[in-house]
């Protein structure tokens, strides 16, 4: 492997500070700035990781003005992702950015466009393609172990009254922040998604619908694929419908099915025949990284479990120092990561179409094709 450093700003250190030491321990990890509006956590962020002080700051903007960093890590709130995302090509950056892309369709193309323009490297951080269970099935479909693929279905349940998590939350169009429930139903199908009908359910009380215009408690969509007659079904919710989150998939084949548990550290199931039927622990995903950062797949490894997105994400099922590595591989080696700018749109728009079919009275809305390829 190569010993190229990559010097990457990490901006948002909610959940971003937990990416500073897998960067600091990956071999090919260089210089790490870091970047908050908030004076006091940059201090002591940056104090707890050692971070030089010419390397911490307030202003977005002038980090990416930093002529020594190669990269940016964007974590701050999705309201900023495009702007963020965009400014950070222009400005010359390979860029990583956590879910999703942007929130419409001409943003999500923008940013392809930027990307191919500044030839520079884009990145959607998608915990669910890294997950233990993603991985782990994925690896069965390789094998074919599924036999014939008849079905798919998915979804991300959560509730987020939490504290913790920002104003801009509430009332946010459910499958506007759907990339978790369809991005392995996405990938594992491997096609381009093609139509999606999809209802809404239920009602958000007044405050929350007129925020963002979106009434709808629960959204749940079909999808159909180019090429397959395969279809996937996925629902969404983030208000006032109570239950543990899931961001969970299920897979049907002619030979095995898989299952995910309706509980958290339940137990899986595996179907392998009619009446067999066996609950099972997905494996840890450590053998498929570099020794130096094994480790971070733990939950253990989270250095701030109080933090909203571990206390209901139950530590993104180990998928931390994956998504590092393949950014910095995809960089170190000069070329796309597997969550291109084309396979995040396509994700991200797969969500913003089921939306728009679900406030246009579930009509069939066509999804654009970027030219995803799996």
């Amino acid at each position: 492997m190569s010993n190229k450093k990559i010097n990457v700003g990490i901006a948002g250190l909610g959940f971003g500070k937990e990416f500073i030491p897998i960067y600091q321990k990956h071999l090919n990890g260089g210089k790490i700035a870091i970047c908050t509006r908030n004076p006091e956590t940059l201090k002591n962020v940056g104090d707890q990781f050692g971070i030089s002080e010419d390397l911490r700051y307030t202003d977005y903007y002038k980090m990416i003005e930093n002529p020594e960093l190669d990269a940016i890590h964007i974590v701050t709130p999705i309201l900023e992702h495009y702007r963020q995302t965009i400014a950070a090509l222009e400005a010359g950056k390979h860029t990583a950015c956590t879910v999703p892309m942007a929130t419409s369709i001409e943003e999500c193309k923008k940013i392809i466009e930027v990307s191919e323009k500044e030839d520079k490297y884009y990145m959607m951080m998608e915990t669910s393609l890294f997950t233990r269970e993603y991985l782990y099935v994925k690896d069965l479909l390789e094998k074919e172990k599924f036999g014939r693929i008849q079905f798919m279905r998915s979804d991300h349940m959560q509730n987020m009254m939490l504290s913790g998590w920002g104003d801009y939350w509430r009332g946010f169009p459910p499958f506007h922040y759907g990339t978790h429930a369809l991005s392995p139903v996405i990938e594992l199908i491997g096609k381009q998604p093609k139509y999606v009908i999809c209802h809404g359910s239920g009602h958000l009380s007044d405050d929350k619908a007129k925020k963002y215009s979106s009434p709808w408690a629960v959204e749940t969509a079909t999808f159909t694929f180019e090429d397959t007659d395969v279809a996937a079904e996925s629902s969404r919710c983030l208000f006032e419908t109570i239950r543990q989150c899931r961001e969970s998939f299920d897979i049907y084949g002619t030979e095995m099915s898989f299952e995910w548990e309706l509980i958290i550290d339940d137990g899986h199931v595996l179907f392998t025949g009619i009446d067999d039927a066996e609950k099972i622990e997905c494996p840890d995903t450590d053998a498929m990284l570099p020794e130096e950062v094994k480790g971070f797949t733990r939950r253990d490894a989270i250095s701030d479990t109080s933090h909203s997105s571990f206390r209901q994400g139950i530590g993104h099922g180990g998928s931390h120092p994956h998504l590092i590595h393949q950014f910095l591989m995809a960089i170190v080696e000069d070329r796309q990561p597997s969550v291109d700018a084309i396979t995040s749109a396509t994700i991200t728009c797969a969500g913003i179409c089921a939306h728009n079919s679900a406030m246009n009275g579930a009509r069939q809305v066509e999804i654009p094709n970027f030219g995803y390829k799996k």
